[in-house]
């Protein structure tokens, strides 16, 4: 399990200077389609090595790479892509609705995958295919106007520029990093399966209604955004929520009751959903549009790290100490990461609004 978040997080370092300066420079729509191709392509091998027999360890770690690596294009192209949809007021309520989009698939897909995989792994990578065919034919009525920036230099200089820019904003590095350490310290949902088991005597029904109660916290939290917008005191309401995630996180590893898990894992999804809107929508916000691509890129090494390396060293700690004081370690490096960011960034704390 640790291995599978570490193995998608590389491609993210490794194509990092690339693809930051790729959105930045060709069609951010077309980028997104030849990633969804790529992804589909991938599920489609899975399918096709599970049905026949052929599927093992070594060639799951080999097309999840392949998988991270055109995931790591697709992500800072869909983030640039967004802000040329709409005029700036309308992008924190747009993030809202996409966000809330996402959030209802991750509702519903672990929820059913504990069904559809009594028919086997390959009807759960066929049909992962062909919902990327979907996703790919719904890219291509997206209108938007390309503009190629005119940038300067060699790629990884460009690439540097993306990450001065970040630096210099002080604002906008404490959020994204904070999101980083966060994250990745409690990385709990990474440790369901073994929660599961282990604490909760629960089997694939019961992991699909642990692994949808975040999602449905979130799908919940941004709905209710969507009708009211954040406003006022953006940067003490973004700490507020990561600190209910870290107390969330101490309060899951607790829990031995399979309700009162879920309904933990809710709020935790919930206090995310608040903090990944105030992030994505500050960032695009605070950034002019020739920069975007390698802004993103530079904030999706930052949530891959957060998710996939957070999987790991949730992976790791588990076998160190066991998945309970883990997941119990996590939350409370997560409160110690807010109390030394509100010290280390006054100017996120204090920030007001979300508008440019």
């Amino acid at each position: 399990l640790g291995l599978v978040g570490l193995i998608q997080f590389l491609p993210r370092v490794l194509l990092l200077p690339l693809v930051g300066n790729a959105a930045d420079r060709y069609d951010r729509r077309r980028l997104i389609l030849a990633a969804q191709a790529a992804q589909c392509a991938t599920m489609a091998a899975l399918a096709a090595a599970t049905a026949s027999g052929l599927v093992s360890r070594d060639l799951i770690f080999v097309l999840v790479f392949l998988a991270g690596a055109a995931r790591a294009l697709e992500h800072p192209a869909t983030l640039a892509l967004l802000p040329r949809l709409m005029a700036p007021s309308l992008l924190s309520r747009a993030t809202d609705m996409s966000a809330s989009a996402n959030q209802a698939a991750t509702i519903l897909a672990p929820a059913a995958a504990g069904f559809l995989y009594l028919l086997g792994a390959t009807a759960v990578y066929a049909l992962t295919t062909v919902a990327f065919l979907a996703a790919m034919a719904a890219a291509t009525a997206i209108h938007a106007p390309h503009t190629r920036a005119e940038v300067a230099g060699m790629g990884l200089r460009r690439f540097v520029e993306g990450i001065r820019f970040i630096r210099a904003h002080r604002a906008m590095l404490g959020a994204i990093s904070l999101d980083l350490c966060a994250v990745f310290l409690g990385g709990a949902t990474a440790l369901l399966p073994i929660i599961a088991l282990e604490v909760l005597a629960t089997g694939p029904w019961g992991l699909g209604l642990l692994r949808s109660a975040p999602a449905a916290g979130a799908l919940l939290m941004a709905i209710w955004l969507a009708h009211h917008p954040l406003e006022r005191r953006i940067g003490k309401l973004m700490f507020a929520c990561v600190a209910v995630f870290g107390a969330a996180t101490i309060a899951f590893g607790l829990s031995h009751s399979l309700v009162l898990s879920m309904l933990i894992l809710a709020v935790l999804g919930g206090a995310d959903m608040v903090s990944v809107v105030i992030r994505n929508a500050y960032v695009q916000l605070q950034t002019p549009d020739e920069m975007r691509g390698r802004v993103s890129a530079v904030n999706s090494v930052f949530i891959g790290a957060s998710n996939q390396l957070g999987e790991f060293e949730s992976g790791v700690t588990a076998a160190w100490f066991g998945a309970v004081p883990a997941v119990i370690l996590g939350g409370v490096g997560t409160l110690l990461v807010v109390a030394a960011w509100m010290r280390m960034f006054p100017e996120l704390r204090h920030a007001e609004r979300l508008e440019r």
